[in-house]
């Protein structure tokens, strides 16, 4: 699952009470790790982005095919005297999970590392400027993002264009001012203190970046409120929001399979076999996408509590 968590606040505590610090300049350089979620849809450059930042190795995927199909971790690298932890996490358009899976995958690490301590100073939210427009898909993970974080977070939240050597310099900034004044992107957010930064394919642009929310205080996150309050994971404000999506997603499923019966039997009447065979095939596809659709709700909070006791335990050992 790659690196999961380097090390709790509660071991690095120990580890700095054990030394002797030999100058007060060295004292002063000890600080906590913080940690910075890095999120976005699938092809976004997430990973890219972690990677040139921290040194190090995670697997990235090949043009929109996903690649993080868990919530992976960075190396610890450091921004000036702040050790720094990226989180990398998967896009809720997933090309190999489901969108339950995604949230479910994201909401129990989050809870489980909160618990545990660990210093959650922001989080990114990467979006690429090269995108001629801006999908239903894309903005889905969006409206998902915002529920995941919640208004109280937004100050700690930068949206990172990237991309931006792959389109012309006016096309980029008529991209950047849509994406900053339409309420259906990204305005509502950076109307709450949000910030919208360029990334140049750089370790240097990636730094500045990070350096923006290093001395921010730590955040607590809607999802992981919600859920370290004891609420079901299909109470929270992702989970209805996702509910919405899949609501509409099964309506749209129930009449194309409406519509194909319908084609069915007039194939039928006017005996072309061929046709009907077809036709009830592309039907079987369509029902079974409503199935997996509709039992989708009925596993989350049995799968939720599975994935939190998996990384409870995985985190564990890491400490041992």
């Amino acid at each position: 699952m790659g690196q999961l968590l380097a090390c709790t606040r509660r071991k690095q505590l120990e580890k700095f009470a054990d030394e002797e610090p030999k100058s007060p300049i060295a004292a002063s350089q000890v600080s906590e790790t913080i940690y910075i979620a890095v999120m976005g849809s699938t092809g976004s450059g997430k990973t890219t982005f972690i990677n040139l930042a921290s040194g190090s190795n995670l697997r990235e995927g090949a043009g929109l095919e996903s690649c993080t199909n868990e919530v992976q971790t960075s190396i610890p690298f450091h921004i000036g005297r702040q050790q720094v932890i990226l989180i990398d996490t998967p896009g809720f358009d997933d090309t190999t999970l489901t969108d339950t899976d995604v949230l479910k995958l994201i909401a129990a690490y989050l809870v489980t590392t909160n618990k545990q301590g660990a210093r959650l100073v922001g989080v990114i939210y990467m979006q690429r400027i090269s995108d001629l427009r801006v999908g239903g898909s894309a903005r889905r993970d969006f409206r998902m993002f915002q529920e995941l974080c919640g208004e109280e977070a937004y100050p700690n939240v930068i949206i990172v264009t990237n991309m931006w050597g792959t389109v012309t310099a006016e096309d980029g900034n008529d991209r950047e001012r849509e994406l900053a004044t339409k309420n259906i992107f990204f305005k509502p957010i950076l109307d709450k203190h949000a910030k919208m930064l360029r990334h140049d394919n750089t370790k240097q642009s990636a730094h500045q970046i990070i350096q923006k929310l290093v001395d921010k205080e730590p955040v607590v996150l809607q999802i992981q409120r919600e859920l370290g309050e004891g609420m079901d994971i299909t109470q929270t404000a992702a989970y209805k929001q996702l509910d919405r999506e899949m609501s509409e997603l099964c309506a749209r499923h129930q009449k194309e399979l409406e519509a194909l019966r319908e084609e069915m039997a007039d194939a039928e009447r006017s005996q072309d076999e061929e046709t009907r065979r077809e036709l009830q095939e592309e039907a079987r596809k369509v029902e079974a996408e409503l199935q997996q659709a509709q039992s989708q709700a009925s596993r989350l909070a049995s799968d939720y509590q599975t994935e939190l006791r998996r990384i409870e335990e995985i985190l564990q050992v890491k400490e041992g």
